[in-house]
């Protein structure tokens, strides 16, 4: 009798530390979403919504700012050429990841006509 108690209680604590690591494990970690790829495009300004948050481009190409973001008033004018950084999301929006002026674009307030140096 006390060889099968003995065998019971080696079995017990066999099987004890399987158990005990079976309901600790971890949960499987799942795969992580698969960030969209980030585009450029380049492109002249047709209107800034009065929110601050969307840019609508001239070829009618419609840019978001991220969630909680908005544009200065009076940072994009009409006409103005913009290099856009984006992410398309599953929408379709277009979320901005960054912006800035095109080369040869004076800035907002700058003379134009600036005296040539000879």
């Amino acid at each position: 009798m006390k060889k099968l108690l003995l065998a019971g209680l080696l079995a017990t604590l066999g099987l004890a530390p399987a158990l005990a690591s079976a309901q600790t494990q971890a949960p499987p970690l799942r795969a992580p979403q698969p960030q969209t790829e980030e585009k450029m495009l380049v492109g002249e300004v047709q209107s800034v919504d009065e929110s601050g948050t969307q840019i609508t481009l001239k070829d009618g190409t419609m840019l978001l700012t991220p969630p909680g973001s908005m544009l200065r008033p009076g940072a994009l004018e009409q006409g103005m050429v913009v290099v856009a950084m984006y992410r398309e999301q599953e929408n379709g929006d277009k979320v901005l990841t960054r912006l800035s002026l095109g080369q040869g674009q004076p800035a907002p307030g700058a003379p134009t006509d600036a005296p040539k140096r000879y």
